[in-house]
């Protein structure tokens, strides 16, 4: 397949600026997001955005956008935003061609199932979680350089450049992010085998500027050499090195190996929606069109008297389907995933037998249906570009800072993703998610993950851009939006900013976000026999929605900085 290399448009407007920057229970009826005729960039953090705004306007391409936007986001949120850790990407041309791009992390060539057990077989979900043996192989850099020799139209440099001077130069803080880097500080220490002093040294307050000398020259190598200025030379040795000072295993052979995978992408439908979603070993998109197409059989509302219907019915739906992840999602060059009858309509049909409309099924006599044979730091960001070229892309280092080792002399921070793995069938992970057999760590196997990256078509045309951060909130918070938008009349920005909740097989409760308060709703919910547990924020959705008259509204979650650019 050729290159995309479109042309900018001439004419450029500038439409109303983000409203509603504090999350409310009771958002306004008629909340509005960013409006841009042409093209539109959603991510985790303003200077990100920005970074993808100004690659539009140069004339590069959804793609070229969103390599750029991944290499800032490396920078200015480095809880989440990568070189050290992997993701998934969805793209949808101007055509209708569909693509999806697998750059997951994988295990270590010496990774074996039993290596988070102790002599008694007890896991210990420490050494999965934090320190040098928690990182799977990374794949950005990888993905980044697999999507540009397929898409890119801008010279590579031109990409990359931005991330550097963010490094080199560094940013302003805010007080949000002042206070993170302080409260962080100590866990980088601890687990890196040299103090990382430019997290360490202070306690950061607001306005204060965060550099990261080393990591400015990381970037430049994979600026000048591309694939092999992260996995060979100078950056490589740092990595090995970390690793043997630390316990940890990855070396050589793990980086020069590591490929990342186009993969023929998830298609489903809703209604006269056409569904486009990441495959295995996300199980993310499985979940999404199994929800969706339950649902689908119902009449929903979220009117006074019927959303306690639909929460009822989305939580019975959730215990269901989260059973059949722990049984049956994993990396499917592994595992045979039974992705065509999971999804089918016969199966969520049998699936759904049991649903009592007034009463919750304990998840103790839910398993999986018969088959024939994520604290929650990813980010995502969302891109349409002046031609019509879309990008749905969510990446992670899975935890919070990840395994909190930040490579000494390189700048950058590695994943915990091998606690993605069932590190012993029926242990929960570290977002309370139980896994099984298939799910076993196995060498230069890809971890099962819930990241949802999602493009919607309506009537055949392009629709909506999707995804969330979230660990195994994220399906839910994707499906959700889509709800709220296509069977709750809602616009980007006020679908994104509803209050959420979540549910999944175990533990057996309906979460919701602390800023909301119905007391009716929790107490129709318990007679059904639900419980209930308070917690933060669920998500941080970043989605863009073309409106009936074509204009691009964006939704950037006020849950966190995520903001939108666009023309």
């Amino acid at each position: 397949m050729t290159k995309l290399s479109f042309p900018l448009r001439n004419q450029i407007i500038i439409f109303s600026l983000l409203l509603a920057i504090g999350f409310s229970c009771k958002p306004q009826k008629h909340q509005t997001g960013l409006l841009g005729n042409k093209a539109m960039v959603v991510s985790a953090h303003p200077l990100a955005s920005e970074v993808g705004k100004t690659i539009l306007l140069k004339g590069g391409n959804a793609v070229d956008a969103a390599i750029a936007v991944h290499m800032a986001l490396a920078v200015v949120y480095p809880q989440a935003g990568n070189i050290g850790g992997g993701g998934f990407m969805v793209i949808r041309e101007n055509d209708g061609t569909v693509h999806s791009l697998d750059y997951r992390e994988k295990a270590p060539i010496n990774a074996d199932k039993d290596m988070y057990l102790d002599a008694e077989g007890n896991a210990l979900p420490e050494k999965s979680q934090n320190g040098h043996l928690a990182s799977g192989v990374p794949g950005a850099v990888d993905g980044m350089v697999r999507a540009y020799e397929k898409f890119g139209s801008l010279p590579w440099e031109q990409l990359i450049n931005p991330a550097i001077k963010l490094a080199e130069n560094g940013f302003e803080l805010t007080e949000k992010e002042a206070d993170f880097f302080s409260a962080y500080a100590s866990k980088l220490k601890k687990h890196s085998t040299v103090d990382p002093t430019h997290f360490t040294s202070k306690s950061f307050k607001k306005g204060d500027f965060l550099i990261q000398k080393d990591l400015a020259r990381t970037l430049t190598y994979i600026r000048d050499k591309g694939r092999d200025g992260f996995y060979s030379g100078k950056v490589a040795d740092l990595l090995v090195e970390e690793m043997t000072r630390g316990g940890g295993i990855i070396n050589h052979q793990d980086l020069k190996h590591y490929s990342s995978k186009w993969r023929t992408p998830l298609r489903g439908t809703y209604k006269n929606y056409g569904i486009i979603t990441m495959g295995p070993p996300s199980g993310g998109g499985i979940i999404l069109l199994q929800m969706l197409g339950t649902i689908e059989d119902y009449k929903v509302s979220n009117s006074k008297d019927k959303f306690v219907d639909y929460l009822h019915l989305k939580t019975e739906m959730a215990r269901r389907i989260f059973a059949d992840r722990a049984a049956y999602m994993a990396d499917s060059d592994f595992y045979p995933v039974p992705i065509n009858q999971l999804i089918t309509k016969d199966y969520l049909l049998e699936r759904f037998k049991s649903f009592n409309p007034n009463k919750a099924t304990p998840s103790s006599e839910i398993k999986e249906g018969e088959i024939d044979q994520e604290s929650e730091e990813t980010t995502h960001f969302s891109i349409i570009d002046p031609d019509g070229n879309a990008v749905s892309s969510t990446t992670t280092l899975n935890g919070n800072m990840g395994s909190k080792v930040l490579v000494a002399g390189a700048g950058f921070i590695l994943n915990n993703e091998m606690d993605d793995f069932s590190i012993k069938p029926g242990f929960p992970n570290m977002f309370g998610v139980l896994g099984g057999e298939a799910n076993k760590i196995e060498p230069e196997k890809r971890m099962l993950s819930s990241m949802s990256p999602t493009i919607l078509e309506k009537d055949g045309e392009l629709f909506m851009v999707v995804g969330t951060p979230g660990g195994s909130t994220i399906p839910t918070s994707v499906f959700q939006t889509i709800i709220n938008v296509v069977e709750f009349d809602m616009g980007m920005q006020q679908a994104v900013d509803e209050p959420r909740f979540h549910s999944q097989w175990k533990p057996d409760l309906i979460s919701y976000e602390n800023s909301f308060s119905n007391k009716r709703l929790f107490e129709d919910l318990r007679k059904k026999g639900h419980i209930l547990k308070e917690r933060g924020s669920i998500g941080k959705v970043d989605a863009i929605l073309i409106r009936d008259n074509g204009t691009l509204e964006a939704g950037a979650d006020s849950r966190g900085m995520d903001t939108a650019a666009g023309f």
